[in-house]
Formats: structure tokens, sequence, C-alpha cells
């Protein structure tokens, strides 16, 4: 293993190719910008792609092409270009095609502040492309779990045929820390499963098992169709209900029933608890400096640390909040993620932390209101 002091950004363009990443479309933005910058260096090395085009709508068009030929790929932004990329988002929900998007948020809304944190991206991660439709978003904390979390945003786009968004803030994307990076990277294998059954029995849409059928690469044989509109098995528009709903309940069927896969987490849970706080991404770390320093004064405080955003781990906060009293969700935003907790615990137990004007939530700050919350 090498150690070496990283960048976020770094992290995440190494992890991606790691797991197999050959394709990279973007549009340089701060402050993601490090993310496609490396790619465009060490892409090419190792036979992948990389192209920059000429915004960021065509940037995830782009990916998903890829995608269907064969290619595992991925583009990173930040707020302005990942509001122009909704509809895409949109487009490979309903077509089922993998791909990866980094968002680095920075401080909005528009152009906002480009250099300054933020976490205001949580919901439009979420909801922001039209429609009811699964997602699932992950966040990492520190610069290892960048590099880890962008190898599990590509396993989990693979494994479950869905658009997977990175989500971080500028702080977890450009500081610097110590990481053990393998000596040789493991590039992963591009290729997808082979396709168990001839070319004129394939349906690209169709029911299996585990929910999640097989995807055929363009070019090797396989024709089928790709529409954003609703479709049928083989990919045709179709206003059939009895066409429409069983894909709707497939498409959230097949994330619901891997939660157990998807929700990553981690909880420093004593075993008595009058304050749960729930955080995440860099204001998860002044979290956990806060519940040290409240330790040290007796008091009885609990961290969830949220990895993945979305889907929602409503199950999972109901359990670890029904034995405390309070629950604190410390955020960089008005309060977006707040509303999901506030909607499992109820909103009398949950109190906010906020800041969205470009500076952190110091850990004194969570400290005074774990303080003032004494039993």
């Amino acid at each position: 293993m090498a150690i070496k002091m990283m960048q976020g950004n770094e992290a995440i363009a190494w992890g991606a190719i790691t797991a197999g990443c050959r394709f990279f479309a973007g549009y340089p933005i701060t402050p993601s910008t490090e993310i496609a910058e490396i790619l465009s260096r060490e892409l090419p090395k190792i036979g992948g792609k990389f192209i920059q085009m000429e915004d960021e709508i065509a940037s995830l068009a782009a990916c998903i092409g890829a995608s269907v030929g064969g290619l595992k790929s991925m583009t990173a932004t930040s707020g302005p270009g990942f509001s122009l990329m909704q509809e895409n988002i949109g487009y490979a929900v309903m077509t089922e095609v993998p791909c990866v998007i980094v968002n680095v948020q920075r401080l909005g809304p528009s152009t906002g502040q480009p250099t300054s944190p933020s976490q205001g991206d949580v919901m439009q991660a979420r909801w922001g492309t039209h429609g009811d439709h699964p997602i699932i978003v992950l966040c990492p904390t520190s610069i290892p779990q960048a590099y880890q979390q962008t190898i599990y945003a590509f396993n989990f786009s693979e494994a479950y045929r869905t658009p997977v968004i990175l989500l971080l803030d500028e702080v977890v994307g450009h500081m610097r820390e110590k990481f053990e990076l393998p000596e040789e990277f493991d590039p992963g294998s591009p290729d997808r499963p082979t396709i168990p059954e001839p070319p004129e029995w394939y349906r690209p849409y169709g029911d299996t098992p585990s929910d999640v059928p097989p995807m055929a690469n363009f070019g090797e044989g396989y024709r089928y169709h790709i529409t954003g509109l609703f479709h049928d098995q083989m990919g045709y528009p179709t206003q059939r209900r009895d066409e429409i709903d069983p894909w709707i309940a497939r498409v959230n069927r097949k994330i619901e029933r891997n939660l157990y896969n998807i929700l990553l987490y981690e909880s420093d849970i004593p075993d008595q608890v009058d304050t749960l706080i729930i955080a995440y991404g860099v204001t998860a770390r002044s979290a956990s400096h806060a519940v040290k320093l409240a330790r040290l004064q007796d008091l009885h405080v609990g961290l969830l640390t949220l990895y993945t955003l979305w889907p929602f781990p409503e199950d999972l906060v109901e359990r670890l909040a029904a034995t405390a009293s309070r629950v604190i969700v410390p955020e960089l935003n008005q309060g977006q993620l707040a509303l999901e907790v506030e909607r499992v615990v109820g909103r009398d137990k949950v109190t906010r932390i906020n800041l969205a004007n470009g500076k952190l939530i110091p850990p004194p700050m969570i400290l005074n209101v774990i303080a003032d919350h004494k039993p």
C-alpha cells in the first residue's frame, strides 16, 4: 500500500478507475474540476475515453450512450451543472441505464459561491428530475470514503441498472487526508454479465427473479429499443396499464428489496442515549467531535452517520431514535434531510442546526445545542 496525502476529488477519480470506469464526459466546474483533470490524463493510459462536452446536458447524455455501448461511465459536476443534468437523470432512470453522477456541492442557488461548501442539493438529488422514481445517493465524509463509495456507486449502478449519485460537499472534495492507496489498481471488469438467452429471446426490460433484467450492450447482436417513454419489455412505447404498472412496481422493488446492501451508515450509539445526532458529509465530522466533547461532560449522546442518503433509512432512524428523547440534525442548508427525520420520528422530537452561508458548523455550536437539552 502506498500512503499518500490525497484530495477528495483525486480519490474519486482513482476510485472510478478501480471500479472499471472507462468513459468520462464532463464540463469543467468548480469545485469538481480536478476529477475531470485527473481522468483526462489517466483514462487514455488504460484504454479509456475522456471527452469534454459543450455543457452538462450533453455530458450526461454522452455517459448514457457510452454505458449502452458497454462502458462503465461517469460524469462530475456541481450545483448549476447538476441542475442541467436532471432531464437526463430521469432518462437514465426510465431506460435503466447504469451511470455515476458526482455532484461536489457548492453554495447556491445559481452560481452562488463556487468555492464555498454546502449541502443544499440533498432534496434535488432525490427529487430533481420529475416523476416518481427510486434513486441511490451516497455521501462520503472523508477521503478514504470518497474512494470507497465511488466504487460502491459503480457497483450499485451496474447491479441494479440505475443511475447513482455521489453527493459530497466542497470541503470533502478539496481537503487532503492520509490515504493508503493500493500500489496496483485492480481495474475491475468493464464487461457486463453474458446474456443467458439467444438474441431472439432477449427482453431488455423483462421480469426476472432479481427484478433486474440483464443489460445487453449495443453492437453485440441484441437488438432492442430505448425510449424515455413508458415502454414494454422490448423497450417500445406503450400506453397499456398492464405493461406500465408492472414496470413501475419492478423498478421500485429492485431497490427496496436490496436495502440491506444499499444502506451504508456508521452508528456510535452507547447503551443509554438522551440525544441522537444524525449527520452526513463534512458536518458529520463536526458532529463526531461534538459527541466526544459532550461525553467528557457525561452527556449521553449517540451519533448516526449516514453514507446512503437515498433511499432514506427510515426503519434504522426510527429504531435508533426510539430510545432518545431528542434528535439533532446539523446540515449546511436550511433543513433538508431534517424533513425526512421529522417525518419518521415526529417534528417535536427534532432540533435542527442549519447554516447556509458557506461556513461550516463548528463542533461547539453542536455541543451548545446538546447541552441546552440536558434532561
